[in-house]
């Protein structure tokens, strides 16, 4: 008999022969152990065990009834009578049955991310196993102990739906941060709204990956930044910071919620990707930034970090990261006029033709693989 048990026994027996344990329960138990360091348990012990589990269970305690949960849960040989018995306790028995592999349908793990007993549903959160759709119940439940539980879950797969909202969720509670940059099955792509908070390897992965974004379609012209609206720009950042913001935000084609991100951020490396994107030079970004007056307007350090940053990044990316940071949608493309020659291939009233077929690649497949590639150097 392996040391565990025989240790567990004499414990249990120690306890029986002071009365402090109903031997009910030590019997329980004890079955479930034997049965247990059976590497093929017979078909009639388990019966037996089955048996007694289901008549001795309503009287078993909450504590041995969660322990022998955790024992059970996940082995290959338990009887559905001694897992039904268990799970009518509800509460953390059941919860202990979920947490430690309890054969689950897609439904019943559904069923339990959606249950009113948030118990329950945290302990479905750290299943290895966890689908797609019982994932985005349990994100869509907004209950910030659920979302840490399912942060720290790395075998599974985030769904793309469950991590907009967890990013969503970043934005204003800084504690999700870490633990979703920490993960490895998101790319540095997906990640590019935590670009402030990244690292310096990941937010050049960041940048890399939205280069190559950029580079699949055509960039937006945006207006030109007058000297005149500069000028403005450069007077209200000294007097009025908060409407300096909100111009630049406008300029961009966002709204209250761009403004309020790159004020809120106090390293203004937002501001001076704002800049860039609004087609500032370096130079005038930086007065710009000195004009703010604020603790990094004097820090020698981080006006040099924030130069480097906009030599680093071209406008029309630039453009697509505040975006992304501050999570303001971006605009739909102008529609564009395309020439068709009336001989094309592809199709016209006097000459049809067989479809082109497009590339079935889509910028998010392309942009996984070089987030994948670039986060493995």
């Amino acid at each position: 008999m392996p040391s565990r048990i025989s240790a567990e026994l004499a414990h249990l027996a120690r306890l029986a022969r002071d009365g402090g344990l109903d031997l009910s329960q030590v019997s329980l138990r004890v079955k479930a152990d034997l049965l247990m360091s059976t590497p093929q348990p017979a078909p009639d012990d388990l019966a037996v065990f089955a048996e007694m589990a289901v008549a001795l269970m309503p009287g078993v305690d909450e504590a041995t009834a969660v322990i022998l949960a955790r024992k059970l849960a996940g082995w290959r040989h338990v009887p559905e009578a001694v897992l039904l018995a268990l799970g009518a306790r509800g509460g953390p028995v059941l919860a202990a049955l979920i947490r430690h592999g309890m054969p689950l349908t897609p439904a019943e793990a559904e069923q339990f991310a959606a249950a009113q007993d948030p118990l329950l549903a945290a302990a479905l959160a750290e299943r290895p196993d966890l689908n797609a759709a019982a994932t985005l119940i349990l994100v869509e439940r907004a209950d910030r102990a659920i979302d840490f539980v399912l942060m720290a879950n790395a075998a599974i797969d985030l769904p793309r739906a469950a991590l907009d909202l967890l990013l969503s969720r970043a934005r204003e509670d800084a504690g999700y941060v870490q633990p979703l940059l920490a993960r490895h099955d998101l790319s540095s792509a997906e990640l590019v709204p935590l670009f402030l908070f990244a690292g310096p390897q990941r937010r050049l992965a960041m940048l890399d990956s939205l280069a190559a974004l950029d580079s699949l379609g055509q960039a937006e012209r945006r207006l030109a930044v007058s000297h005149d609206l500069f000028m403005g720009w450069l007077a209200m950042a000294a007097d009025d910071p908060i409407s300096a913001f909100r111009a630049v935000a406008s300029h961009l084609g966002g709204g209250e919620g761009l403004a309020l991100a790159i004020a809120t951020d106090r390293s203004r490396d937002l501001a001076a990707l704002a800049l860039t994107a609004a087609g500032l030079s370096v130079e005038d970004a930086t007065r710009f930034l000195i004009r703010l007056g604020d603790d990094a307007a004097h820090s020698v350090e981080r006006i040099f970090a924030v130069v480097a940053l906009m030599r680093s990044v071209r406008p029309s990316v630039a453009f697509r990261l505040v975006m992304q940071v501050s999570g303001t949608p971006m605009p739909a493309p102008a529609r564009r006029g395309q020439h068709q020659p009336a001989m094309d291939p592809s199709g016209t009233p006097a000459r049809i033709g067989p479809a082109r077929i497009e590339n079935p690649a889509s910028a998010s497949d392309i942009l996984r693989k070089i987030g994948s590639r670039r986060d493995q150097r």
